[in-house]
């Protein structure tokens, strides 16, 4: 079990090289993730989910019940500021319908798991980062689907009941088993070997979905890639900056700021792949769009954690910003085993 936990770690680490082999492959032999589709998409989809609520015990929703001020305003930030960017970009760029719906979406989604990784590394302030994480989920359900209906359902056939279902199935009752199966063995030896291996589960889900998009839109994700790179990266750029700005406004400090910005910047780009596979099946670009942002997203996010850090050893910022807290301090401890030292 402690081989599969460090490749686990490896391949966390290399998520996006992980995302951008899985393509590569299948443009070489498509069959490999032609399997991806209708229930087997949902299931992966589910695994990822799973292996996010295993991460949350008691302590992440003490830290809602303890912060629920900066929690609301991190998720409202979240919330706000990327669905509407998002269709702002659309107009300015002049995208297509397909490439408009895949932006939307990827902005419509809740913050991903990989974010509190980044935050840790980012110096930031973790478990304001695992809450937002938490809570975003929690509410993505109802948020994602009406965003999507009120910003782009007039243009495009939208089944928002059907897409809140389907967020349920797949988001809050995954999380939730993983989650209580944390609380409930969180301290057996045998659940922590199961917990650490995770990660690295999660990462080839991730590499599953982007490879069943890539094996059914092949020739179109060619055809849109150059214009979606430059809408998301703009997109995840001003993320960032607003991000930070948000946390200014309030009074935040350097690690919730970094949080912030890391937080409302990085979607869960895999979740959007999927419901855009699930419910716009005929739109290669919107999938595009979803699947080229999760390779861009764990890529820019790691990044930017390494300016942060690299701009507190420039100044001599020995401190740990990470650690302003007693609940920051717990958080960080139990992400540290899904890093590499």
């Amino acid at each position: 079990m402690n081989v599969l936990a460090v490749i686990s770690q490896q391949l966390t680490r290399f998520t996006a090289l992980v995302i951008i082999l899985a393509a590569a492959v299948t443009f070489i032999e498509p069959a490999t993730f032609s399997w991806v589709k209708g229930d087997a998409q949902v299931v992966v989809l589910g695994i990822i989910m799973l292996a996010m609520g295993m991460t949350l015990g008691k302590e992440d929703y003490q830290i809602l019940a303890k912060r629920p001020f900066d929690i609301c305003i991190g998720t409202l930030a979240q919330f706000t500021i990327m669905p509407l960017i998002a269709i702002a970009i659309s107009k300015l760029l002049n995208l297509s319908p397909g490439l408009t719906l895949g932006l939307v979406l990827v902005g419509s989604c809740p913050g991903g798991v990989s974010s509190n990784i980044m935050s840790y590394l980012a110096r930031g302030d973790v478990a304001f980062s695992v809450g937002m994480t938490t809570f975003s989920t929690i509410l993505a359900p109802v948020v994602t689907p009406l965003w999507m209906v009120y910003l782009v359902g007039q243009t495009v056939e939208m089944d928002g009941w059907g897409m809140f279902r389907f967020m349920l199935l797949v988001t809050l009752v995954p999380v939730a088993i993983g989650s209580i199966l944390n609380i409930m063995f969180q301290n057996k030896s045998w659940f922590e070997s199961v917990r650490n291996v995770m990660p690295g589960i999660a990462v080839l889900a991730f590499a599953c979905i982007v490879g069943g998009v890539a094996a059914v839109f092949g020739a179109q994700l060619f055809e849109s890639a150059l214009i979606a790179v430059a809408a998301i990266a703009i997109h995840n750029f001003l993320g960032y900056v607003l991000g930070y700005l948000s946390g200014t406004l309030v009074g935040a400090n350097t690690a919730k700021k970094r949080t912030l910005a890391i937080e409302v910047g990085v979607q869960n780009a895999g979740l959007a792949t999927g419901l855009s596979t699930k419910f716009f099946p005929t739109s290669a670009e919107s999938a595009v769009v979803a699947a080229v942002a999760t390779i861009w997203h764990s890529v820019s996010g790691s990044v930017l954690a390494n300016l942060f850090t690299w701009w507190d050893r420039r100044n001599g910022i020995e401190a740990n910003l990470a650690k302003d807290n007693s609940e920051t301090a717990k958080i960080a401890k139990s992400l540290e085993k899904d890093l590499i030292s």
